[in-house]
């Protein structure tokens, strides 16, 4: 699973042009959630860019207190510091993120799982962490005793959460910052403001035009860590997430393994996919599956993605080189060359 909100490489990359047409192109951006983020939009100068800055950043410190693990105090790390099975009163979008996950969780067989947290952990890729060693295989068996989405119950009216184990732990890093995402656009949306791009460490939203005679393009990232782009696409009223293996990681005697953790084994993928992208109507939505299809690997994640007609875009290690293959729904992203 992916393991945080706050160490992936930005998998993407904006191609952008000349903007200025008869709208200016606003750019925003800062950090959150241990990451950067960016927010561009078309304005005739009627919005107030300050305004509008300071709100994106308290939407962004809004959604990091409720569903950081990195903060002590955060909504999510209350409950999860919780030695008990009763209800737990929450905020609605805490709620509505760890029903989604769930929902999620559940069409993937668990291969997108929230309470593998203390597993990723033992492996040091979680918080305050860092990866040193293989742990053994008592620890691992140990730490997958409380794992399992199925021991968390979430209800949105009233907003709530309990747990079915007093020592479930769970880690909404596979969703919550596509989330955001979806919280900053639906912020512009309701300005009335209908071209933008709003991404977070590498996860977007796109919805309408970056000029009025151009779309928004984006490149898929080639996954060899020198900033390559496999593949252009263009994006509008969808967003995309990127899932991948090849940025952090650690080396135990000549063996590489990934913070990408499988639930139901506690230890890190061993297949050949090394990088997943995922269009969806929602960023949390597209987070989550490019998650789930990442840990079931190029095989049975194509098969998921054709089952559920999603439009997704692999890249598998095949004999020291990267092979790309796609799904049919995928293809009227790709902008031909």
């Amino acid at each position: 699973m992916k393991k945080k909100l706050i160490t992936y490489l930005i998998l993407f990359t904006v191609i952008s042009c000349s903007d200025k047409v008869n709208n200016e192109l606003v750019a925003i951006s800062g950090t959150t959630m241990g990451t950067t983020y960016s927010v561009k939009y078309l304005d005739n100068a009627s919005k107030n860019v300050e305004e509008i800055r300071s709100e994106v950043s308290n939407i962004l410190k809004t959604v990091n207190a409720q569903m950081s693990t990195y903060l002590p105090n955060s909504e999510l790390s209350k409950f999860n510091s919780l030695r008990d099975t009763s209800w737990f009163s929450i905020s609605y979008d805490l709620a509505f993120v760890l029903k989604k996950s769930l929902e999620i969780s559940k069409l993937s067989g668990g291969t997108l799982d929230i309470t593998v947290g203390p597993v990723v952990n033992l492996w040091g890729f979680g918080p305050g962490n860092k990866p040193t060693a293989v742990p053994s295989d008592s620890e691992i068996n140990n730490a997958l005793k409380t794992v399992g989405w199925h021991n968390v119950i979430v209800t949105l009216d009233p907003p709530r959460v309990k747990k079915k184990l007093p020592e479930v732990y769970c880690d909404l890093s596979s969703t919550a910052k596509g989330f955001g995402v979806d919280k900053v656009s639906e912020y512009l949306t309701s300005l009335g403001i209908s071209n933008y791009l709003v991404e977070i460490g590498g996860e977007l939203r796109a919805k309408g035009k970056k000029s009025l005679n151009e779309k928004w393009r984006i490149g898929i990232a080639k996954p060899d860590n020198n900033s390559t782009v496999q593949e252009i696409i263009t994006l509008d009223n969808s967003a995309m997430a990127t899932s991948g293996d090849y940025w952090n990681y650690f080396e135990e005697g000549g063996v590489r393994y990934s913070h990408t953790i499988d639930p139901t084994t506690g230890r890190p993928i061993t297949h050949k996919l090394a990088s997943i992208t995922v269009i969806a109507e929602t960023c949390l939505i597209a987070d989550g599956l490019a998650t789930a299809m990442d840990v079931m690997g190029d095989k049975k994640g194509y098969q998921f993605a054709l089952d559920n007609k999603l439009p997704v875009y692999f890249i598998v290690r095949k004999n020291g080189e990267f092979v790309v293959n796609y799904t049919d729904n995928f293809k009227k992203f790709i902008v031909r060359k």
